[in-house]
């Protein structure tokens, strides 16, 4: 049994998800030959360690850690000091400068532990930077989480197509988004309607900014274009425009001709657009579904789809970075 012992930077609905997860999956995860153990849980409060492992029924009640935490140190202190070998870095995201998970995923991968992570930021201003840190260190830096929330987007093209060139990857990646028009195409709701109850249901931020007006969903097509097409870009290469003018009416007439309208990221193109979908399409998901088409030379198209967002399912992602990082090591053991 490989014991895996992870701290964990960051405890907001991600966090809380991730300790909820690794939880409920215990059992299965030992199947595997694996026993993941969070020792250390870090917020803006403080600091909870417990060398033997942190029961999720010991914090899971605490939307904070004010009231359980015994330790003032810091993320970096935590990721130095505390006897782990994973990081889980899921505070909330920054891209223009990245902190303060930037700083985190740096401290974690110069001191020779893996970073598995949801945090976009960081990976949008700095990727090069972290993977060569990785690299350097002999550990892996793993994100799924960070593009396409519950799609296999990441692992799939590295793991199952490897082998084959991709081509180029156009989907819909972002939930809010998605659900929005959905509601405008289906209720003829006028944006600002559709955006509310999209607010009431929790699926926007009160400032829905980065969702709507496509930098969301600019940001993962940044981390794809470094990831998957090694292209070496920043934010400010991506042609954005999001969802703002559109209006029922062009909802409407979309569908009188068979289409519907998706705000669609493309890579290598760099582009971030609203676009007509053809209706019987894959890609033309609804809800706060997200959809990616994958084209390969020679696999064909690969068209995945997952829900694109809350707690649960980014911990899910999460989950999947952290096993396929001893599985991989497991392989590369054998050869």
């Amino acid at each position: 049994m490989r014991e895996v012992r992870i701290s964990l930077i960051g405890y907001g609905v991600v966090g809380h998800g991730v300790v909820d997860v690794i939880s409920r999956k215990r059992k299965m995860l030992r199947g595997l030959g694996l026993d993941l153990k969070i020792v250390s849980i870090t917020d803006h409060t403080g600091t909870l360690v417990n060398e033997d492992g942190i029961s999720g029924e010991s914090v899971l009640s605490h939307k904070t850690l004010h009231e359980v935490a015994n330790s003032e140190m810091s993320a970096k202190e935590t990721i130095r000091s505390v006897n782990s070998e994973l990081v889980v870095e899921v505070t909330p995201t920054n891209i223009v400068h990245g902190q303060p998970g930037l700083g985190h995923m740096e401290e974690a991968l110069s001191n020779g532990k893996h970073v598995v992570t949801s945090n976009k930021g960081p990976l949008v201003v700095a990727y090069d930077k972290l993977k060569r840190l990785a690299d350097d260190n002999g550990v892996m830096l793993k994100f799924e989480a960070t593009v396409g929330g519950t799609m296999p987007l990441i692992n799939l093209i590295e793991r199952t197509l490897v082998g084959n060139t991709i081509l180029g990857i156009r989907g819909i990646f972002n939930g809010t988004c998605n659900y929005i028009l959905t509601r405008m195409a289906e209720e003829q709701y006028p944006f600002s309607r559709a955006l509310a109850e999209a607010q009431e249901l929790g699926y926007a931020e009160a400032d829905p900014t980065y969702d709507i007006e496509g930098v969301d969903t600019a940001a993962k097509i940044v981390i794809l274009a470094n990831a998957i097409f090694n292209m070496n870009v920043k934010y400010n290469d991506v042609q954005v425009r999001g969802i703002t003018e559109i209006t029922p009416e062009s909802l409407a007439l979309a569908k009188k001709h068979g289409y519907v309208i998706k705000l669609i990221g493309e890579v290598p193109a760099l582009t971030v657009r609203p676009m007509l979908v053809p209706i019987r399409s894959p890609l033309a998901v609804g809800s706060t579904l997200n959809a990616a088409a994958i084209y390969t030379d020679l696999s064909g198209t690969i068209t995945v789809t997952g829900l694109g967002a809350g707690g649960l399912e980014t911990a899910a992602a999460i989950l999947s970075d952290i096993v396929s990082i001893y599985r991989t090591k497991r392989v590369d053991a054998i050869f």
